[in-house]
């Protein structure tokens, strides 16, 4: 057996020949039995059938499709794709706790160099539901189809390693490529349908939309607007939607409450109707590597506005400032894919005591491919019209507008001692200079 192709020059003879697990330091050795294996349907976790059988030594693989809000022509893809191949198959539904997720990570206004973080927050959920599927099948050990240079091997092994099933990669630790993939696939006969799958990576559930790969990959390509599937490109009238919050976790769209599933879908058709929610961002992943990619987030990026805009009215000027630092290292922790820590618990806990005030309704305005809050309300706002009114004559008790006279007088006072320092050493240093001359 020879390793994967090293360049297109190669034979398809070549190519299709699987390397050897010997020849892979990092792979693990195989007890046999059952292994639950991550399962798209896509090419990765398609090629890990036989290699799984026939490299690693396992008596039967069982397919396990989680439901986070994919696209339903992927669940078909999967089911095809596992009736070829003669596979167990499992689809768990995890389309409420993810959404649920998803919903109270607005809470920490979760998001990562600029986007907000979708993949991120459901691989854990994902490796969790293949955890107990494994678990209730026998299973030995779990495996998914992730290379060695992405996030998600990193997130679904953080899970995964807490338990005592065997962990396997193929993809990453036969150090296979997609070409070697297409070549293989197309040897065995698998069944692989080409298209966008062959073209771009995609991922896609409730959340977000991830699209990379292909010409997408040069960060001086600008991409066709036919990647995107969630989002149109801007032209229509702007709309007004309003929100309602509770403890800091959206309940409501123009006064309709609605469960979290159905509250992202609404959301998420309305806005990127206007285009709401496109990003294209030079990523830096965790291993290092930076990488470029494309988002579509209509819901995410509204109802982050709209929670920040309504913490604007309710928190103090401390508690937001040191909220930025919280949000920061909770979307970090998410990113990670380690939001079960002592560490996330700990900043949850600062989270918990100031989103018990961020109840009220924001309204966003959706215009030309973005989203702005135009109007907030709440019974914890920290504001007084009256005090801050140009209308009134006084702040407000027994405070007034000379009261400020003092505060005016002192404002800069150490600055203003400085600078005058700072003057009279230079005055010294010319009238030294001038008399060594």
């Amino acid at each position: 057996m020879t390793p994967p192709p090293e360049s297109p020059a190669d034979t398809v003879t070549e190519q299709t020949v699987p390397p050897t697990r010997q020849a892979t330091e990092t792979a693990e050795s195989s007890s046999g039995g059952r292994v639950a294996l991550a399962f798209s349907g896509g090419l990765d976790t398609t090629v890990c059938v036989p290699l799984l059988e026939e490299e690693y030594g396992y008596d039967e693989v069982v397919g396990v499709t989680v439901d986070v809000g994919q696209p339903a022509a992927e669940f078909a893809e999967a089911r095809e794709t596992v009736d070829a191949l003669g596979v167990e198959h499992h689809v768990v539904s995890a389309r409420e706790a993810f959404a649920d997720r998803c919903l109270r990570s607005v809470q920490a206004n979760a998001t990562y160099q600029g986007y907000p973080l979708g993949t991120a927050l459901a691989r854990p959920i994902i490796a969790a539901a293949i955890r107990d599927v494994a678990d209730a099948e026998d299973c030995v050990a779990l495996a998914h189809g992730c290379t060695g240079k992405g996030n998600d091997q990193l997130r679904f092994e953080a899970v995964w390693r807490d338990t005592n099933f065997e962990v396997v990669a193929p993809i990453r630790e036969l150090g296979l490529t997609r070409e070697w993939e297409n070549a293989f696939a197309a040897d065995r006969g698998l069944p692989v349908e080409g298209g966008a799958e062959g073209r771009y990576s995609i991922d896609a559930n409730l959340w977000s939309r991830s699209i990379e790969g292909s010409e997408l990959e040069d960060p001086a390509t600008i991409p066709e607007d036919d990647i995107y599937e969630w989002t149109t490109s801007p032209g229509r009238e702007p709309e007004l939607v309003e929100l309602t919050f509770e403890d800091g976790v959206p309940v409501a769209v123009d006064g309709e409450t609605l469960d979290p599933v159905a509250l992202i879908e609404t959301v998420n058709e309305r806005a990127g109707a206007h285009g709401v929610g496109r990003t294209d961002v030079m990523e830096d992943r965790m291993l290092g590597l930076k990488v470029r990619e494309n988002y579509e987030h209509p819901a995410a990026t509204v109802l982050l506005t709209a929670h920040e805009a309504l913490e604007q009215l309710v928190l103090t000027y401390e508690e937001r400032a040191f909220k930025q630092q919280v949000d920061q290292q909770w979307a970090h922790k998410a990113y990670q894919g380690l939001v079960d820590t002592p560490f996330v618990d700990a900043l949850e806990a600062f989270l918990g005591s100031t989103q018990e005030r961020v109840t009220g309704t924001v309204t966003v305005k959706l215009e030309g491919g973005g989203c702005r809050p135009v109007a907030r309300e709440s019974g914890y706002a920290v504001f007084s019209e009256r005090a801050a009114s140009f209308d009134e004559s006084t702040v407000g008790g027994d405070i007034t507008q000379q009261d400020a006279t003092g505060v005016a007088k002192y404002h800069g006072f150490q600055s203003r001692l400085a600078n005058e320092a700072i003057e009279q050493g230079r005055e010294q240093r010319q009238e030294t200079e001038d008399y060594d001359g």
